[in-house]
């Protein structure tokens, strides 16, 4: 025998106030943005730190306060793109993956040291923007097309279909004139 389960309650009311809820820790996260990038002046000004699990130095980087001022500048950028991405309602939000890349690339270069910041992240970003780029302009050629030009592509291809089946009919019919 299947166990009935009990029907979520998908109401309109529960659907705004957890959208309220989900906007309203949106809006507290981008309000706390400047208090989080000023932990950094609450590091240790030595080139190491000793945490619980392990233990980091500073290799070029003079203190820990300036790593840790280098790591806010790259991920309070990088957390604001990111819910920007994750709520922009626009067509064209898929280009807000190509910042999202460069600043995760340099934090990558930050934690690693093993070169100077910022040089040769570009480089690491091209293969994603080949791919992203095209991707954005195909969506707004569709997009221009229809809503701009008034081009719908498939009202044109169901015009194009009909209009071969009646060439075909035609063929047919004539075909059978000239037999009989």
């Amino acid at each position: 025998m299947l166990k009935s389960y009990k029907n979520l309650d998908n109401s309109p009311k529960k659907s705004k106030s957890r959208s309220i809820l989900i906007g309203s820790i949106v809006a507290f996260v981008i309000a706390m943005t400047p208090y989080l990038f000023y932990l950094y002046k609450s590091a240790p000004s030595g080139s190491t730190v000793d945490f619980y699990f392990f233990t980091y130095e500073s290799k070029y980087q003079e203190s820990i306060s300036l790593v840790m001022w280098f790591f806010m500048v790259k991920s309070i950028p990088l957390l604001l793109m990111l819910i920007w991405f994750f709520t922009c309602k626009h067509w064209w939000y898929h280009v807000l993956l190509i910042p999202i890349a460069m600043f995760s690339f340099q934090i990558v270069s930050l934690i690693y040291e093993d070169r100077y910041l910022d040089e040769v992240e570009l480089y690491w970003l091209l293969p994603i923007m080949t791919i992203i780029i095209p991707f954005v302009y195909f969506i707004r050629l569709k997009l221009f097309d229809k809503h701009v030009l008034g081009i719908d592509l498939d009202a044109m291809d169901q015009e194009l279909n009909a209009y071969k089946e009646k060439e075909r009919l035609e063929k047919e019919r004539s075909e059978k004139e000239k037999n009989g």
